[in-house]
Order: C-alpha cells, then structure tokens, then sequence
C-alpha cells in the first residue's frame, strides 16, 4: 500500500480523491452560506446547526486532514516534476494544447490556499478561538451570531475585492481539477472525457459564481 500511495500513478490517485473531497465540502459550505439570503436567524440556525451536529464533528478533522493531504501531495508532486525536467519545454504552442488553469495548477492553488488562510482567520478563528463574536438566541436556543460576523466583514470593499478574486481563482483551479478526478480514477473515456470537462466548466461556474455573489450583494444591496 506504501509503494502505491509513493508511485506516480498512487500521488495523483490520492491528490484526486481528495480533491473530489473537498469539492464535496465546497458544495457543503456554499450551500450553509446560501441561508445569508434568508436573514439571521436562517443562517445563523444553518450554521449553528452545522457546528453542533456530531457528524459534522467527525467529518470536521477529516476535512482538515484532506487539505493537508491535497496541497502536501501538490507539492510532492510539483517538486517530483520539476527534478525530472530540469530544463523546461518550449511553451511556444502550449496554449494550443492545453488550458491556462492546467497549465498553472500549482499557482493556482497556492493563491487559493492564500485566499483560504484568510478566510480561516476571520471566520473560523474567531468562532472557535478567539470567540470574538455575539450571541443570539431562538426558541430558547442560544448561538452565535455568525450572520452579523459575515456580513459585517461583507461591507468592507477591500475584503470583498479579495473574496471574490479568490473565488474566481478557485473556479479556475476547479475548472480543470474537476475532469482531472475523475480521469486519474479512471473514470473518463473519449465521451466521457468531453462531458466531464463540459459538467467541471459548469461546477466551477456554480462554485465560484456563488461564493462571490454573496459579498457582492452584501456590499451593494445591503
């Protein structure tokens, strides 16, 4: 099982098992975030609701581990590529045969992980640790009051240039991650591999198109 996980074909196999993973979690948290339509109380049950369920408890260390694990192989693997191709290919065509986003994966992801660390210290952080936020309650339940947490930082324009630069940044990384999947796994063939590509193109458009139109709408409607 060692030798799989450290052969060619096992990095890429793991780096696309947990993509497919954390794909799953995006659609997850767009969804949890989608409540902010809805008002406070909706999102701030939807989010209560979310840090209170037992299995999202379990699943929450599963996820952190799946982000460790994708951008640790990510840069296994890039640095494996770059050792066996000391002089680089001419790029002359390479837009010809290949997308901008597979062609830059690895910056890609590194400007997500940017995006994805600053988002962690003004949500997570100061839910969990900092408890830098109030209080609200419903039915006789008490809960944090995210709603005004997110949407006050939603008002800030600099903040929301930021989010929804890196929701673009990660619908192109999703863009050519998503087929790229289900290819490694073998899930793909001459059919299969142009509906793929045609359902990740619509996938990263949902993706990121929602996460930055929420800031977007906080900011000018709200």
């Amino acid at each position: 099982m060692s030798k799989f996980i450290t052969s060619s074909i096992g990095k890429k196999v793991v780096m696309s098992l947990s993509g497919l993973f954390l794909m799953t979690f995006l659609m997850v948290h767009l969804t949890v975030n989608c409540f902010l339509f809805a008002g406070a109380e909706a999102f701030n049950t939807a989010a209560h609701f979310m840090v209170t369920n037992p299995i999202i408890k379990v699943v929450e260390p599963i996820l952190a581990l799946g982000f460790v694990v994708h951008i640790a192989w990510s840069i296994w693997i890039t640095i494996q590529n770059m050792m066996a191709r000391p002089v680089r290919y001419n790029k002359t065509n390479q837009g010809k045969n290949s997308s901008f986003a597979s062609r830059n994966m690895f910056v890609l992801g590194g400007l997500v992980l940017t995006f994805l660390a600053l988002h962690i210290a003004n949500f997570y952080v100061k839910i969990k640790f900092t408890h830098e936020i109030g209080a609200v309650s419903y039915a006789g339940v008490e809960m944090h009051d995210t709603y005004t947490l997110v949407t006050s930082l939603f008002t800030i324009w600099w903040y929301d240039v930021i989010y929804v630069i890196g929701a673009i940044l990660l619908g192109y990384h999703l863009s050519h991650g998503f087929w790229s999947a289900f290819q490694t796994i073998g899930f793909s063939n001459q059919i299969w591999r142009k509906r793929l590509t045609v359902i990740g193109y619509i996938f990263a458009l949902v993706i990121a198109g929602g996460f930055a139109i929420i800031p977007t709408y906080f900011y000018f409607v709200q």
